[in-house]
């Protein structure tokens, strides 16, 4: 079955949504279309959009592909997917704050004790902790695909340091430079406020001990050899805040400071970006010297409140993604807005038959993998690669799950010359604080490479611009 294609109806003709972009490409004549590329490629190198990749020890920086043609969401479809995306952040973050409390899921058996107690993201340290507000997950992004008209799937949930809110932005900020006559024409909600938005949910979760009417926050990363460097100091510029590094805080009688040119300044609010193991040398890893000693300590007193709590990776392992339907039967009595694809975990004696008759058809990833690394995609993949991979299952299989091979939506695209279909996702941006707000816009991510499922920068993939049509727009229906 081919593919959903985001842009024509099966009879070939422009979905109304995309009624002006058609117009607008037919528009573009002769080379115009590659001239505007490389303006773009221009654009990227002079704002210094990159992320950066680890081949062989070395660090590669590389820019982001970038394709001029939007994806779009009518406001129907933006409404379906915004309510589904609250629905889930609100029942993950219940979640979180009940295994490490009371454990009442647990106990009524809806989710394997020892798939959370023996799971590597599960944070002991946490056990008997609630944060300020009851919120563990203050910035999730979930990734999306769509299968066809009106199927929208949740493919994972990121609930750690989810990132790519900087593409997101800039993105919007190239197409509106070089085509500005295409935001007259189209009625695009805009996604500038995200900045404003993410400042207010941090200032809203400050620690009660938290003196200061305007919380002193800062974005904690691990240093300019980070992949996604460049997003941690977007963020820090676009909010006003310090951007800093381990060696720049330290902890004095379970209080955390930052050093500034005018003396020590009192740290309200940490936005980390640096993976659990790596946080505090004292809790975690010992040898880490990205982290800040003592901030534990610190945090668990109610000094300073660190966004997303430590021990909120446990909501986004892919063993426990099977779970998050049942979470939102069981925490919010509702009936899933969004549907999970169907997954085989494993561990599971029946589900391992399943995946090893079938293994062709499938695809299969590691549980706690990130990047498009760790997974095989059966379809595309030689004997020798199966037979290798099937051995890594077999030797440790509570590691993997498996889905089936999804028939990506499409958007057209530009390569070499002419515009191609390729596959995409999509990741929308949720902010829990006081409230929970969704800037109405999100990150598409577009495989470049033919037949291609892989849409990770890191794996070759690229970026668009995503328009979520506002209702006025006689085409956002």
């Amino acid at each position: 079955m081919p593919a959903y294609n985001e842009m024509l109806n099966n009879n070939d003709s422009v979905r109304r949504p995309y009624g002006k972009v058609a117009k607008w490409i037919d528009s573009m004549h002769g080379n115009i279309f590659e001239e505007k590329h490389n303006e773009a490629k221009d654009l990227l190198k002079r704002i210094g959009i990159t992320f950066s990749i680890y081949k062989q020890n070395d660090l590669n920086e590389r820019l982001i592909p970038f394709d001029m043609v939007p994806r779009i969401f009518t406001s129907k479809e933006w409404d379906i997917l915004e309510k589904g995306v609250i629905q889930r952040t609100k029942a993950i973050n219940l979640f979180i704050n009940d295994i490490y409390n009371s454990g009442e899921i647990l106990k009524d058996k809806i989710i394997p004790p020892e798939l959370i107690y023996k799971n590597k993201a599960y944070e002991p340290s946490m056990v008997g902790f609630t944060p300020p507000k009851k919120i563990f997950s203050h910035i999730t992004g979930s990734d999306i695909v769509r299968t066809s008209n009106n199927s929208f799937m949740i493919l994972e949930d990121n609930c750690r340091t989810p990132s790519g809110v900087s593409y997101m932005m800039q993105n919007r900020e190239i197409m509106m430079r070089m085509f500005p006559s295409l935001f007259l024409e189209n009625s695009i909600s805009p996604i500038d406020d995200y900045p404003i938005f993410l400042r207010n949910m941090l200032s809203s979760v400050a620690p009660k001990k938290c003196n200061n009417n305007e919380p002193v926050i800062v974005i904690l990363t691990p240093g300019s050899y980070n992949s996604a460097y460049y997003e941690h100091s977007f963020l820090a510029d676009l909010m006003g805040i310090e951007l800093v590094e381990g060696r720049d805080l330290f902890v004095e009688k379970d209080i955390v400071y930052m050093r500034t040119v005018r003396g020590r300044q009192k740290v309200d609010v940490l936005y980390r970006r640096i993976d659990d193991q790596y946080l505090d040398p004292l809790f975690f890893d010992r040898n880490s010297i990205i982290g800040v000693p003592g901030i534990m300590s610190a945090y668990r007193n109610g000094n300073i409140t660190i966004c997303n709590a430590p021990g909120s990776g446990i909501a986004d392992d892919k063993a426990i993604y099977t779970y998050v339907p049942d979470m939102i039967k069981f925490y919010l009595g509702e009936k899933p807005i969004l549907k999970n694809v169907k997954t085989w975990k494993c561990g599971n004696s029946q589900d391992l038959k399943f995946v090893k008759e079938n293994i062709k058809d499938l695809v299969i990833k590691e549980v706690h993998g990130s990047g498009g690394h760790g997974m095989l995609i059966g379809q595309y993949s030689t004997k020798n690669q199966i037979n290798l991979f099937l051995k890594k299952i077999l030797k440790n299989p509570e590691n993997f799950i498996a889905q089936p091979t999804l028939s990506l939506s499409t958007c057209p695209t530009y390569i070499k010359n002419s515009l191609e279909q390729r596959h995409v996702d999509f990741r929308p941006f949720c902010l829990q604080g006081d409230s929970i707000k969704i800037c109405k816009g999100g990150l598409t991510r577009v495989a470049l490479k033919e037949n291609s499922l892989i849409v990770n920068s890191s794996q070759g993939g690229g970026v668009k611009d995503t328009w979520i049509l506002q209702p006025k727009d006689n085409y956002a229906k």
